[in-house]
């Protein structure tokens, strides 16, 4: 059975290179650009993964028991083999280190001038070090109040922390019925802390017949070619996982889509990747699912993607 998950997807693939108007960003590098695209998938049809070119799964798998587990540093993530968030993190060291205010090899290079001067880290030096000194890893490898602190632990002005994802499941179980089946990570009051504002900002679910659960999220920028396709694999597990904990079947996967773009380096790569046709959809079993604590088992099956297309990752 073919997906429409990934029917939509690659006609955003085409959307984009066909109609996307050239726009600058943040990274320097430069993007085509559509606004306001939506992707929607019946999740009977199975896991929805992409097959038109192989995704990192352990990898997606990590970040969301990240996200769940409240967690904003990316000490967990290195430890387990998740490098998605590691350019963010050293380029705020850089920025810190050329403002004098972050270390440096311990090493001193001499200047030509004849004053020594501390080097700053490479990325994969400063990797090793977050792997190996917890001291380091607290203070560089924190990427501020994301996803993860938003979800589990948003702050009140009065002082009161709220547990999102705790009061959703709650909200799920006692009131299925109810229009404010929601999580925000857009805190307005401290998005100037945050590394990076979050990209997808909130998400909301419904349920139909007391029984089939949706979720639909909200997404201001879109990586089209690098990170759509995790985002897409990372909610409909979101989904998989709330439906495990609340005894419903997952239906429907949505996601409303602001920024849909492709950058300049990933141009070649979209187009290689419509010349493929879709695969079978993979099934996912979870196990052990312990939400609130970040944790659960994975078994997917029947995953037969095409092989994976290399793309630069703009930071």
């Amino acid at each position: 059975m073919k997906s429409n998950i990934e029917s939509d997807y690659l006609k955003l693939l085409k959307d984009i290179l066909d109609n996307g108007v050239s726009k600058s960003d943040r990274t320097g590098t430069g993007t085509q650009s559509v606004f306001g695209r939506q992707i929607r998938h019946n999740m009977q049809n199975g896991f929805p993964l992409l097959t038109t070119k192989r995704i990192a799964v352990k990898t997606m798998m990590t970040e969301l028991k990240w996200f769940l587990k409240g967690d904003t540093n990316i000490k967990y993530l290195v430890d387990n083999n998740c490098n998605i968030w590691n350019g963010d993190a050293y380029k705020k060291y850089c920025k810190e280190f050329e403002k004098g205010n972050a270390p440096g090899k311990t090493a001193l290079v001499q200047r030509v001038d004849g004053k020594s001067m501390t080097k700053k880290l490479s990325k994969e030096e400063f990797i090793a070090i977050i792997k190996t000194d917890d001291e380091f890893a607290k203070k560089w490898g924190e990427l501020g109040p994301i996803y993860g602190k938003q979800w589990r632990n948003w702050d009140e002005d009065t002082g009161v922390k709220i547990d999102q994802i705790s009061n959703l499941i709650e909200q799920l179980k006692t009131n299925p019925d109810s229009r404010r089946l929601m999580v925000n990570a857009w805190n307005v009051g401290e998005l100037d802390q945050m590394t990076l504002p979050p990209c997808h900002y909130g998400f909301q679910m419904y349920v139909r017949d007391k029984k089939y659960l949706s979720l639909m999220w909200n997404q201001r920028s879109v990586d089209t070619f690098l990170g759509l396709p995790f985002n897409i694999a990372s909610y409909g597990l979101l989904l998989e996982i709330i439906a495990k904990e609340v005894d419903m079947v997952p239906d429907e996967l949505i996601g409303c889509l602001g920024d849909c773009h492709l950058y300049s380096n990933h141009l070649d790569q979209a187009k290689e990747q419509l010349t493929r046709q879709p695969m079978k959809l993979p099934k996912l079993d979870l196990t052990n699912v312990d939400i609130l604590e970040g944790e659960f088992d994975f078994d997917l099956q029947g995953y037969k993607p095409h092989e994976t297309i290399k793309a630069p990752l703009s930071n």
